[in-house]
């Protein structure tokens, strides 16, 4: 282990990682609570090797090599049991975890940029009406304007922000 604390930047990327890191551990196992406990072992191996990791690399992949790592001593310990997943099946169903989670954070991202070209106003109505336990109803009557008038505005936002994440996204991959 390493004398030096982690830096403010491994800090900071492995905080991030996280639950990318969880989510890609537990497809691989199917359970919760052993996704947890291997999570807990791969942040352990991390943060004893934070002076390993060098800065501009990626983090990420890092850390999901050491998860899969963890991953594979958790199954060797368990070999005993009947119910076990080959190596290959547990590998592709990572691998197609990972794919989603990157699609998922490039989905996001790309409706990050939209809701930065809305409108304030329409920003404004589409925050309002997801907060928590905001109806349309509820908005409406705060806005003092008919709910079939607020339904339609956010139906319109919607398939605005959905045109648009469409477009990003495949302007994106082109």
């Amino acid at each position: 282990m390493s004398a030096s604390p982690p830096s403010q930047e491994f800090i900071q990327q492995f905080t991030q990682a996280q639950r990318t890191l969880y989510l890609g551990i537990l497809a691989q196992v199917g359970d919760v609570t052993a996704a947890e406990e291997i999570l807990q072992d791969a942040n352990v191996v991390l943060l004893s090797k934070h002076d390993q990791f060098e800065s501009g690399t990626n983090f990420l992949a890092w850390a999901r090599q050491v998860g899969a790592f963890e991953v594979l001593r958790w199954r060797q310990r368990r070999r005993r049991d009947k119910l076990r997943f080959s190596d290959e099946f547990v590998s592709v169903v990572a691998a197609e975890a990972v794919e989603s989670e990157i699609e998922t954070d490039r989905r996001r991202r790309a409706l990050a940029l939209c809701m930065e070209k809305l409108k304030s106003e329409d920003r404004e109505l589409l925050q309002r009406r997801y907060q928590p336990g905001n109806s349309g109803k509820e908005l409406a009557s705060e806005l003092g304007r008919p709910a079939n008038s607020v339904y339609q505005s956010l139906g319109r936002i919607r398939r605005y922000l959905l045109d648009c994440v469409q477009r990003r996204m495949t302007l994106e991959l082109g």
